[in-house]
Formats: C-alpha cells, structure tokens, sequence
C-alpha cells in the first residue's frame, strides 16, 4: 500500500525526536499500519544548521512554512513550534490545503481546539493532538476512547514535571524554592523565564484540555482557578510530614451538584496515595469514574522521545484513517461536540486547609487567629511549631476543619492586615485520599 506523507513543521525537542523515531523505528511502523510512513517535508528558521540525519534526502527542507502546507507531497503536517500566533496560522492553512494535522500545541488546543476541530470535520481531515498533555501518557487515548464507555466524576494529577522536579527536590534535600529553580533551569528542566511552570499556567492550559475530554464541555484556561508553587519552602514539606501528608502541584477536576469546580494549585497530599510517590519530572493523572471507578496512569510528562512517541502515535492514527478513508472520526475532543458550560467557582469547594504563618512573637496570637477563624464558622483542628531559633520570624502552622474555601479567603484576607504577620498566610488546601 502506497506510504503516507508528513511533513513535520518546528525541529526542536519534539520534532527532532519525532523524526528519529519515524526513521528509527521505520520498519515497525509500516509493519503496524501495512504501509509506511515518509516524511516528505521538514520546516524550521535554522533549518540550514541542522543535523538532519533522521531526515530522508529527497525530502524538502524549508525555512518556509508555507512550503510545507502548500506541498502536494504532504498529507500530514505536524505542527510542533507550539504557542499561538504562527502556529494557528500554520494549522489554519493545513486544513485549508487539505491536510490532516497533528499537533503537541498545549496552549492553542486548550484555548481554541474545538473551533478548530471544527473546522476540520468541515473540510473532511483529521487533527490529533496527544501530545499536546502529559507527554509519553496517552491520556487522551484513555478518556477518548479506552474508558469512554465510564461517565468520568473527577479527574486529579500532576501535570507540569517542572514544578513536580522543583518540589520533590526541595522536599528531598531541604533547600530553597529559588536554588532549586536554579538548577533545574541549568538541568533543562525549566525556561529561563519560568512562570508558565511555576506559576501553573502551563498545567492550566493541559487541565483545560482534559477537562474537556472527560467532561465533554468546552473549558478555556481562564476558567480555571490557578496558583503557583514560588511560596512553598522546604519547612512547609517539614510540617506537612509532621501531618502524614506531602505537597504537590495538583490538577483537579471534581463534578459537583452545582457543576464543574476546577483547580490547578499547590496542596497537601496524604503520603499514602500514589499521586504522592510522583517524583522528578514524571507526571501521573488518576481519573474517577462512576461505572469502572479508579484508574491511574503515569510515565514522563516531557522530552523529545517521550512526546516524539505520542506525536508519532497520532501520525499513525490518523494515517489508518487517510488509507482507510473513514467518514466517522473520532473527535479529539472525545465528545461530537462540546457543551456550552461555565464552571462553578472554586469558592464553593470544601476542604480541611493548613494555614502557614511567620510571625514577630508575643503573646495573644494565637487567641487572635482563632477568634477569626470562629468568627467565619471555621473549626480549628490542630497547631504545630516545630523548634525555631528566632522570635521575630517565627513559623508555625494552623489546620482547620473541612470548610467552604470562601470562609477560608475571607479569614486569610481579614488576618493579612495583623501588625505581627511578616507576610500573608499561607494556605495550601489538604486533599482527601485519592
């Protein structure tokens, strides 16, 4: 059977290891789909600097994206430059020159993929987008299609291995928040402008898209309440240990009667659950389901192979439906469409909370504390000090009972104005056991 054409636009991590893995494991591949798979066209700005030795020679090689769309020789295009502005033209252009596409863009799938899954099923091609969450987890072939039959009530993971290698090394070795980011941005691990990893806006965009695969409505990041890891020290992981509990970032998505509460924040985690022995850059996702219950899938969240194999999967995919010229797609979306859906805020959620404060001692504050929190109905479980040898920065903790998290606002804004407070509480939500 005659091959299948690709032409693989962007040559960075994930297009160089997308094309060692169509060159390297080329004979797999066609003895899995019965015909081959050839890339035809390779696009980047630096293209002429390259070691391209995955690369066919007779395939064109451009610093021209257009040429690549444009080509008759192509039947796929991989979309691996990531962001939004080109990349969107890139894939409008696909789609209007016929072209199937798969893509690894996180952010433009979570923002804007079910328009352009439209478009596609208009103009009769495919678009696949595994790669665009958690890397080498095919997650997106599990909610899609592995347990579509299940009506999915909650979804919880850990999604940026950025956040999750900073947070397990501070909890390893005690240093700090900033010399951990240090070194991980000498590892590779994180950008040289980190915020869309420590801030979570980089899980956000990849709990969007999940949401909208298990929940069947269409979610956009904004709808989602997220809070970053920079305030996390390592004697928050101390105290948290004294609680039998760890600290991850944590995606979550819990429907509730009122509808769809969402979150993408720094909690406590009992060490007993398996999403706690996540470490280092690995990401993991454990899905709730009505019918089939429990299921939990991990592996590494990023790097070229890992994500090469979900970008090659997902050639392979939509070649079958190329050759097999199937009119019923599956959506990428798993859903025919979407549903018009507002989620309910996360103001709504109940949890137990650990409240972490800094304090210039004296007598009274703990008495202080406590009459805001009983004046907003919220119980106090327990204090913890472990030793300190300073009076004028003195950190210890507060948890409080299973309460409304906008009781728990109100109360950390109220004691922010405390004249002994040397900075804002904080306050990291405890998770039930998942």
């Amino acid at each position: 059977m005659k091959d299948v054409h690709v032409g693989v636009i962007g040559l960075g991590n994930v297009g160089s290891g997308t094309l060692a893995i169509l060159n390297r494991n080329s004979a797999q591949i066609a003895q899995k789909l019965g015909f081959g798979l050839k890339v035809t066209a390779v696009c980047s700005r630096s293209v002429a600097g390259l070691d391209l030795a995955d690369v066919p020679g007779d395939a064109m090689r451009t610093a021209d994206w257009r040429d690549v769309v444009a080509n008759p020789n192509v039947d796929i295009v991989a979309e691996l430059v990531g962001g939004r502005g080109a990349a969107r033209e890139m894939i409008d252009a696909a789609i209007a020159n016929g072209k199937s596409v798969v893509t690894a863009n996180k952010e433009l799938m979570a923002l804007e993929g079910a328009d352009i899954w439209d478009r596609a099923i208009v103009s009769g091609v495919n678009l696949a987008m595994e790669a665009s969450v958690a890397g080498g987890i095919p997650i997106h072939a599990v909610l899609r299609e592995g347990i579509s039959g299940d009506r999915i009530a909650a979804i919880a993971g850990i999604l940026n291995g950025t956040s999750n290698y900073i947070l397990t090394e501070m909890e390893r070795r005690g240093d700090s928040f900033e010399d951990v980011l240090k070194e991980a941005q000498a590892l590779g691990y994180a950008e040289a402008d980190p915020a869309a990893d420590v801030d979570g806006y980089d899980a956000r965009s990849k709990l969007a898209i999940l949401a909208a695969l298990a929940f069947g409505e269409r979610i956009v990041p904004d709808d989602i309440f997220v809070e970053g890891i920079r305030r996390i020290t390592a004697q928050d992981f101390d105290y948290a240990h004294q609680l039998g509990h760890t600290i991850r970032l944590v995606c979550s998505a819990q429907r509730t009667e009122k509808g769809l509460i969402l979150s993408v924040r720094p909690a406590l985690i009992p060490e007993s659950t398996i999403l706690a022995g996540v470490k280092g850059a690995y990401n993991a996702i454990w899905v709730k389901g009505e019918f089939g219950a429990d299921t939990f899938y991990y592996g590494r969240g990023a790097g070229p192979h890992p994500t090469g194999v979900a970008v090659v999967s997902d050639l392979m995919r939509v070649a079958r439906e190329i050759r097999s010229g199937s009119p019923e797609r599956v959506s990428p979306f798993a859903h025919e469409r979407l549903g018009e859906y507002q989620p309910v805020s996360v103001l709504l959620q109940k949890r137990p909370y650990y409240l972490r404060f800094r304090v210039d001692d004296r007598p009274g504050i703990i008495a202080e504390l406590a009459g805001i929190l009983a004046s907003k109905q919220i119980g106090l479980e327990a204090v913890l000090q472990l030793p300190c040898d300073t009076k004028n920065d003195l950190p210890f903790v507060i948890t409080v009972e299973s309460s409304p998290e906008s009781a728990v606002r109100e109360a950390v804004e109220q004691m922010s104005k405390l004249d002994f407070l040397r900075e804002p509480p904080l306050a990291l939500p405890m998770e039930p056991p998942l």
